[in-house]
């Protein structure tokens, strides 16, 4: 095997492990030119294609989020994100690493979480700049249990 493809199946497995399944609809909000390219590409590769974007206009199985602390209100931002979501959904929130522009203080993150009924079930280590934390609506929650 080539280390090419040692590389493509370790990001396919944390895509998985972030929760992302095949055929999922996932919409992407807070795109910018600062993202982890390669994390977007393990996702779609798991899921089988492209992220939608924020002007889609039906229900997502999941959200990811991409968050910094210049871009407003967090918990504003997990409430609209819910909004689009199927019932039972997911939303992976990114924020910039310590020490990074724009980084996010996890206690802002827990907050903003309960604020808006999610419960946060992991926090991961997604690249080199970005965070990441898997929230969860009420009725995925109860079903995780």
């Amino acid at each position: 095997m080539s280390a090419t493809a040692d590389h493509a199946e370790e990001r396919t497995t944390l895509a998985v492990r972030l929760g992302f399944q095949p055929d999922q609809v996932v919409q992407e909000i807070g795109y910018d030119d600062d993202v982890d390219q390669e994390l977007r590409e393990s996702i779609e590769e798991v899921i089988g294609s492209d992220l939608v974007d924020e002007e889609y206009d039906d229900v997502a199985d999941a959200v990811v989020l991409w968050f910094r602390d210049d871009d407003g209100d967090l918990t504003d931002a997990l409430v609209d994100a819910i909004a689009y979501m199927e019932e039972g959904g997911s939303i992976l929130l990114l924020t910039p690493k310590t020490g990074r522009e724009g980084y996010v203080e996890p206690s802002d993150i827990g907050e903003a979480a309960t604020t808006s009924g999610l419960s946060q079930t992991k926090s991961v280590n997604v690249g080199k700049d970005w965070n990441g934390t898997r929230l969860l609506t009420p009725k995925a929650a109860k079903s995780k249990k």
